[in-house]
């Protein structure tokens, strides 16, 4: 009951709002943003709604220190279970996170299939992943085949994938090669605005630059409305 409760308080409940359900079992989805705005956090947010949902995740990082991506889900599951009074909350965090499998890949020898042939691994030795997320996807050192094998195995497994890149501009064309953006159901964007960082929905299933009124906010990064 109060992995549900803390779901039902996620902030990623505002981003499904907002775009008519969010990212569907069997899709993908990409966050930019240039470096330093957020995109771990949010992120780490849409992660741990498969934790919450006492569901198998896979983080894929290419930082090798796996404490960088641990202190980011203590802070994020710090920050959700302040907005609601929980028992004990270190216990619940460790069984929330006990279903959170991190892999590190070096971006010296690294390639999507690897981590595809990784998380089939995964399957095969008996765990059934639901939720991935993919930290720093450089579009340069990736092909079309490359997307097109992680697509497949999303819809094929119903996996819902989320990763993230950099991107210096605002625009769809900006954040995703236009021979890919086919296969992101999703795309979303941390702008710099004022002293706010924006959620713009450049991209959510045949919709385009949809209107949010999301934004992170400035102290936690968790996402919130503008």
């Amino acid at each position: 009951m109060e992995k549900q409760d803390l779901f039902e308080k996620s902030p990623v409940r505002l981003f499904d709002a907002a775009t008519d359900g969010g990212l569907k079992a069997g899709e993908l989805g990409l966050v930019t943003s240039k470096k330093g705005l957020g995109k771990t956090s949010v992120l780490v947010q849409f992660g741990m709604d498969s934790l919450l949902k006492d569901k198998q995740l896979v983080h894929v990082t290419f930082d090798l220190h796996s404490s960088n991506v641990i202190f980011w889900y203590d802070a994020i599951f710090t920050e959700i279970s302040k907005k609601k009074n929980v028992g004990n909350s270190a216990e619940l965090k460790d069984d929330v996170v006990a279903k959170r499998t991190i892999l590190n890949f070096s971006l010296d020898n690294f390639s999507l299939s690897k981590v595809v042939n990784t998380l089939n691994a995964l399957k095969a030795g008996g765990i059934q992943v639901s939720g991935v997320v993919m930290d720093g996807i450089d579009f340069s050192k990736v092909s079309e085949g490359d997307i097109n094998s992680v697509a497949q195995y999303a819809a094929a497994e119903k996996v819902t994938i989320w990763a993230s890149s950099t991107a210096e501009g605002s625009k769809l064309s900006d954040s995703v090669p236009a021979d890919l953006e086919k296969y992101f159901a999703a795309v979303v964007h941390l702008n710099q605005k004022s002293d706010v960082v924006s959620l713009d929905v450049l991209k959510i299933h045949d919709k385009k630059n949809v209107e949010t009124g999301l934004k992170l906010d400035t102290k936690t990064l968790l996402i919130t409305k503008a």
